[in-house]
């Protein structure tokens, strides 16, 4: 390990084990229906919004409402009459003269608008065909959108639609004044005249930036709420199946925000649990409740679980509510007995919110965004570990069923207690976060946890859509109109255009490396250069000499871009005003701590903004717009450094978005910042600097140690998760002994040691010196292991075999830990020394040495003594 002083920066991107998981997209068909169990009032005072449903019974949208002051929901059913509908160019009397139309009971009307095509740039007339319920608009084989030979507006989620319509802002404060839905305006502490002021300057237009400054500033109140946890008993060799639900459920524990804590545990007299065991072993403050009927327990847990307006669970979706919700039925439960309602892929209530944490932080938006890759797991154990520095009961070795009732009420009540505090650490950040995202993308709290940021940023387009009275787009539309070659063909296998650019460095030492980086530079772009898909190669000849650099695109010069108006303004205010004002201490502590969560929630967005773009999955996929982008970079970062090279400034690596420079003076930094400003329309600043940086000759590889001791290391394989631990400990001895060099000599001496410690390790690996648990290879699930039918990598093997030999329970989010054998791979927990393949380590210790020796001016098989007179000849 690296001593206490020493600490150890890992920028590497993430491993390239398994191809993330995209998010899946709901179609109208999937709408999940529930029928709420909540009251209804005709007055309601200052309450949150925490999402829009679909009640098909009813046939109405219905709004879920957080009230402040009794911390209870309440359910409100639409009274405007919106319906669900599509919007088609066939004239209303064409279409009335279709049987499809004329003889469909479900055809609620139609209606003769006229919407803002902004591909097109000109207004266009539709007909808008309402329905009675969603279905007959899409989702069955003969539902209008299928039949008519033409239609928009009619992939979108009739929840969604009826938030658009009504400009509803998840997240936000509403009240209910004689059965009608009013909002309540946002109160901020901040001096309007002084944010109109720091605004001033941008694109947006006043009225919309105060309302967009008001909706993001003021703080989310406290969240009443619930985390609930289950065991369930196991067979030899057989794994709880959620749906199949025979095994029962053992204990069930709660952790809630006003204090419960409670266990409800099954003794099972068959299986000797007349001994409750050692009460010692339970937190003081919990409370246990024995059963001897299954059914009691379900019935009492179902009864809690109603009592709360919001329900937390890790990966409650995949199995927690969906074992419950079986098992309940198989006991003989009524389905309205049961609070809980499946969809395809998610399990929500009929009493309260659903919110499923392991998706949320599965979310690699918001693990490299929000949390910064603190943590590299999405096990409950990882995040928790990371997080909030606490872990699940360590079981010694011991299985689930072998627990004493007391052992087992313990180790079920901690995973409800860490999922909690999931959520409450750092003054609820977690909760907070989720309140600041939903008013952003305006997606209610539920869907928001469960999907990507490609969707967040979809439905935040569309809101803006309708509420401007622009036409959403068909992905057939932009696809026609933007569809042109790639100006600059990819560089990378797979990828459909030119990315960013990277200037190779020549491998070496250098000391005294300054590192300047473009802040938040894609936004940037998209912001000052117009960039979005209707305005990138816009219909108007007079924009065709606007042209984007490297490229055959041009950009509008007559109209802002909704992607570049939104994305800029969230820069800006990130920017200018949150994240400077999360440490202005003239603000209350509430304030700041908002502020802090706000920053970190428009980071997630606007970072995400630009790639989306050059998505297939996502609907204002622009292939022009993702090319511009990337151009527009490689344009700034080669022009800056051609500028700094005037200045006698010395580039040593170009990278993306950041220049190392040799030794440059304050005055050349200044010139330089200044001029990216003025020229370019981008932010320049100091990131950091180095006592020196090592680079490898591959491109993107470096380690490089700052004036404090600390190392940065990127994209060499050493810290990268799935390198086994002799080899990551290897190396970061390594890493230890070139910290602490101040000067060339010093260098020289470190080299000597590091050859030292590289063969050192070699003869342990040949001589079979090691423990085996250090051999593990460490690789994380992210789909279940039934999932993978196409291929089988190695560690799922792995993780089959620990399914199939020891009965383990295996699920997304689990780590994988296993060792290359002369057959294949072994599981640690089943693997000995000789059964390892050494030579396939000294390969991983060979792959992931040479780019830091290729720094070092090293040679690997010259280190280990392995180079012969002959081929060193041939050499």
């Amino acid at each position: 390990m690296l001593s206490q002083d020493l600490k150890l920066e890992d920028t590497a991107s993430e491993v390239e084990e398994e191809e993330e998981e995209k998010p899946e997209e709901r179609e109208p068909e999937e709408e999940l229906s529930v029928h709420l169990k909540l009251d209804t009032p005709s007055e309601l005072d200052e309450s949150v919004l925490l999402t829009v449903v679909y009640d098909g019974e009813r046939k109405r949208a219905v709004c879920l409402l957080y009230n402040v002051k009794t911390e209870k929901l309440f359910a409100w059913y639409d009274n405007t009459g919106h319906k669900p509908y599509l919007l088609t160019d066939i004239p209303a009397d064409k279409l009335k003269q279709l049987p499809d139309i004329a003889n469909n009971r479900a055809v609620q009307g139609l209606e003769t608008i006229t919407k803002f095509h902004a591909l097109d740039d000109k207004m266009v007339r539709f007909t808008k065909v309402m329905a009675d319920d969603p279905l007959t608009i899409g989702g069955r084989k003969n539902s209008l959108r299928e039949r008519l030979p033409s239609s928009w507006e009619a992939r979108i989620r009739y929840a969604n639609c009826f938030m658009y319509d009504t400009k509803i802002i998840p997240g936000t404060k509403y009240r209910l004044s004689n059965g009608n839905l009013l909002q309540v305006s946002p109160q901020s502490q901040e001096n309007m005249s002084e944010v109109a002021k720091v605004f001033s300057q941008g694109s947006t237009d006043s009225q919309t930036v105060m309302s967009w400054f008001r909706t993001l500033s003021e703080p989310a109140p406290n969240f009443r709420r619930l985390a609930l946890d289950i065991e369930v008993e196991t067979e030899e060799n057989r794994l709880p199946n959620a749906e199949e639900a025979n095994q029962r459920v053992i204990a069930v524990s709660f952790y809630g925000s006003d204090g419960v804590k409670r266990a409800l545990v099954l003794i099972r007299e068959d299986r000797g649990d007349s001994d409750p065991g050692d009460v010692k072993e339970l937190p003081p403050d919990l409370q246990v409740e024995f059963y001897t009927d299954e059914s009691n327990l379900l019935r009492d847990t179902f009864a809690l679980m109603s009592a709360y307006p919001i329900i937390l669970t890790f990966n409650g979706d995949n199995f927690d509510l969906k074992y419950l919700y079986h098992r309940a039925l198989k006991l003989g439960f009524q389905r309205n007995q049961i609070p809980i309602t499946l969809g395809h892929r998610d399990a929500r209530l009929t009493t309260g919110v659903h919110l499923d944490l392991f998706q949320f932080f599965k979310n690699r938006a918001v693990q490299i965004y929000a949390f910064d890759m603190k943590y590299k797991e999405f096990n409950l154990d990882s995040i928790t570990s990371a997080l909030i520095g606490k872990n699940k009961v360590d079981l010694n070795g011991k299985f689930i069923d072998s627990l004493s009732p007391y052992e087992l009420a313990h180790y079920c009540f901690r995973d409800a207690q860490i999922t909690y505090e999931l959520t409450s650490f750092s003054d609820n950040l977690v909760m907070k976060l989720i309140a600041l995202m939903m008013r952003t993308s305006r997606t209610g709290m539920d869907d928001l946890v469960r999907t990507g940021v490609s969707t967040w940023i979809k439905n935040l387009m569309y809101a803006i859509h309708r509420e401007r009275n622009y036409l959403i787009p068909n992905p057939e539309d932009i696809a026609k109109r933007k569809h042109v070659s790639s100006s600059a063909p990819a560089l990378i296998k797979g990828k459909k255009y030119k990315g960013a650019i990277v200037i190779n460095p020549k491998a070496g030492v250098y000391f005294d490396v300054t590192v300047l980086d473009f802040a938040s530079l894609y936004p940037s772009i998209l912001k000052e250069y117009n960039l979005s898909y209707e305005t990138v190669r816009c219909p108007h000849p007079e924009c065709q000499s606007n042209i984007i650099p490297e490229t055959n695109h041009w950009v509008c010069k007559k109209r802002k871009g909704v992607a570049s108006e939104l994305v800029g303004l969230f820069r800006d205010f990130r920017v200018l005003w949150f994240k400077p004002k999360s440490k202005d201490n003239m603000l209350s502590k509430e304030y700041r701590s908002w502020y802090d969560v706000a920053q970190r929630a428009l980071k997630v967005f606007v970072n995400a903004s630009y790639g989306v773009f050059g998505a297939e999955t996502f609907p204002f996929y622009c292939l022009p717009v993702a090319e511009s982008t990337a151009a527009m970079a490689r344009y700034i970062i080669t022009s800056t450094i051609k500028k700094a090279e005037e200045t006698g400034m010395k580039v040593l690596y170009g990278d993306t978005d950041s220049l190392f420079v040799l030794n440059p003076n304050e005055k050349q930094i200044h010139d330089l910042v200044d001029w990216a400003k003025d020229k370019l329309k981008v932010d320049l600043d100091v990131d950091k600097r180095f006592r020196y940086v090592a680079f490898s000759e591959r491109k993107k590889n470096y380690f490089g140690v700052k004036e404090g001791g600390a190392v940065e290391i990127k994209g060499l394989l050493g810290k990268k998760r799935n390198t086994p631990p002799i080899i990551q400990k290897t190396f970061q001895r390594t890493l230890e002994e070139l910290s602490s060099v101040k000067s060339p000599e010093e260098f020289e001496n470190a080299k000597k040691k590091v050859r030292k410690i590289l063969k050192d390790e070699y003869t342990v690996i040949k001589a079979r010196k090691f423990d085996i648990k250090d051999m593990a290879i460490s690789v994380m699930l992210n789909k279940n292991p039934d999932r993978y039918t196409k291929t089988t990598p190695q560690h799922i093997k792995a993780a089959r075999l620990l399914e199939a030999k020891m009965g383990r329970k295996v699920l997304a989010g689990d780590l994988i830990h296993y060792v290359k054998t002369y057959d294949g791979v072994q599981p640690i927990e089943l693997a000995k020394p000789e059964d390892v393949d050494v030579e396939k380590y000294i390969e991983l210790l060979r792959s992931t040495f040479d780019q830091i020796l290729d720094a070092l001016g090293v040679d690997f098989d010259e280190a280990m003594g392995e180079k012969t007179l002959e081929s060193f000849f041939v050499n």
